[in-house]
């Protein structure tokens, strides 16, 4: 998870895109050069240990857009395939914007 957060606050598409379970990745990533992400709150992980195949990160991710601070708050479930662990998508109802 902090990975893929580093991957959004320098702007890197590529690994975004590697770290996305094949099922879910999009095709491209729109990243918005307007948001600057400023710090990352990990609110609480289930299972993701060494053994387990799947995982969840809560998580809450602070920015800026345009000098105005908000927040993105999302449970991220995660998939280990081939021991690398992948983004497989938000938990369904859990985004909520700042």
């Amino acid at each position: 998870m902090r990975s893929r957060y580093s991957a959004f606050a320098r702007g890197d598409e590529r690994y975004l895109l590697n770290s996305w379970h094949p099922v879910t990745r999009p095709e491209r990533v729109e990243l918005n050069a307007e948001i600057s992400w400023r710090r990352l709150d990990i609110v609480r992980t289930e299972r993701g240990g060494l053994l387990d195949k799947e995982g969840v990160v809560e998580f809450i991710a602070h920015y800026r857009e345009n000098g105005i601070a908000a927040q993105q708050r999302e449970v991220s479930r995660f998939l280990k395939t081939d021991h690398q662990w992948y983004y497989l998508d938000a938990a369904p109802d859990s985004l909520i914007g700042g």
